[in-house]
């Protein structure tokens, strides 16, 4: 197998893939709009979906050519793909709703009591002037309960379905309304993980109780987020401080003053070095687990970079390519060639 990344962005994807001869090779493809999201599909390996400013695309080739998919007067800002069931997508929108498909992305249905969870009237975002309307910015899915969905708005509420979105939850008590990243863990259905702007929360019974652990974080603005795939106690979370004239420190280019922290069980975070920058100049706007290889984390930064890490962060590479301006990054793998 050859690892493939993909690298969403302002003018399209870029794309990372290593040779039969051990050399990487990367590849833009124009899309025609901002892509804000992708998500690979489990039931079909080569298949990757990218939620853009017009729509959804779909690639059935490991990101080399792309197709429109639908969704075309939708801003999509976030997409996850079932884990049970081949077919069932969901997508997160600007202004902030959720649509599912059951046959691929061939039709889509609002589902529309997303539209009465209580107090969405106060959802407001400040990361995108000048309407400073809120969005889906994640949707996260149970590995093991094809009911249960949980979203993350930015800025409002983390709120969650136990019957694929037909009802809503309000807001889940000590989650962050900031929300930036949303994951469940890749096996363990009890374990979610939030990064956003007040650090880091989880949760331990599916999304429905949330604590925000902070001994160690002294950083305060959380970015992406990723678990171990066999012990979901390990964790981790990319952050950096909030205050710059206006605009988080941890968006600066060149002087983010940013680090990937690692939590373990009980323990208090842990600033991760062994190799990355000290602090980090570059936010990592992406943090992956391989659900094949414990242990192993990769994180794509700003300007590109991609790190991996083998031993649970404690020794880092980076990877000898680079995916341009990194904002959301997925990563694939295909028989090697």
């Amino acid at each position: 197998m050859t690892h493939i990344f993909l690298n969403a962005h302002s003018n399209g994807i870029t794309r990372a893939e290593r040779t039969s001869s051990g050399e990487w090779r990367v590849t833009h493809h124009a899309i025609g709009h901002r892509v804000a999201c992708l998500a690979a599909d489990p039931f079909h390996p080569a298949r990757v979906y990218a939620g853009t400013s017009k729509g959804i695309l779909r690639s059935d080739d490991h990101g080399l050519t792309w197709r429109l998919l639908g969704m075309e007067r939708h801003i999509v800002k976030s997409l996850a793909v079932s884990p049970h069931d081949p077919g069932v997508l969901y997508a997160g929108t600007k202004p902030p709703a959720v649509f599912k498909s059951e046959d691929g992305g061939a039709h889509w249905m609002e589902l529309e009591a997303f539209q009465r969870i209580r107090g969405r009237r106060f959802w407001r975002s400040p990361a995108e002037p000048p309407d400073w309307r809120a969005y889906v910015m994640a949707i996260a899915l149970s590995p093991t309960d094809p009911k249960v969905v949980v979203a993350g708005i930015e800025f409002g509420a983390v709120v969650r379905s136990e019957d694929g979105g037909r009802t809503w939850s309000n807001h889940r008590k000590g989650a962050i309304r900031d929300c930036h990243s949303l994951t469940f863990h890749a096996k363990n259905g009890d374990w979610v993980y939030e990064a956003g702007g007040r650090g880091a929360a989880v949760s331990q019974d599916g999304g429905r109780t949330w604590e925000q652990p902070r001994e160690g974080l002294d950083r305060r603005y959380g970015w992406a987020c990723a678990a171990d795939p066999e012990r979901p106690e390990i964790w981790y979370i990319s952050a950096g401080p909030i205050g710059w004239k206006g605009v988080p420190q941890a968006h600066v280019d060149g002087a983010a003053n940013s680090y990937i922290f690692r939590k373990a069980g009980g323990a208090a975070w842990e600033k991760l070095g062994g190799g990355l920058p000290q602090p980090m100049p570059y936010l990592a706007y992406a943090l992956l687990t391989d659900p094949g290889s414990p242990g192993h984390v990769y994180a794509g930064l700003a300007n590109g970079q991609v790190w991996h890490s083998t031993d649970y962060g404690d020794s880092w590479q980076c990877l000898p390519f680079n995916l341009g301006r990194i904002w959301r990054m997925t990563l694939m793998k295909s028989p090697r060639r």
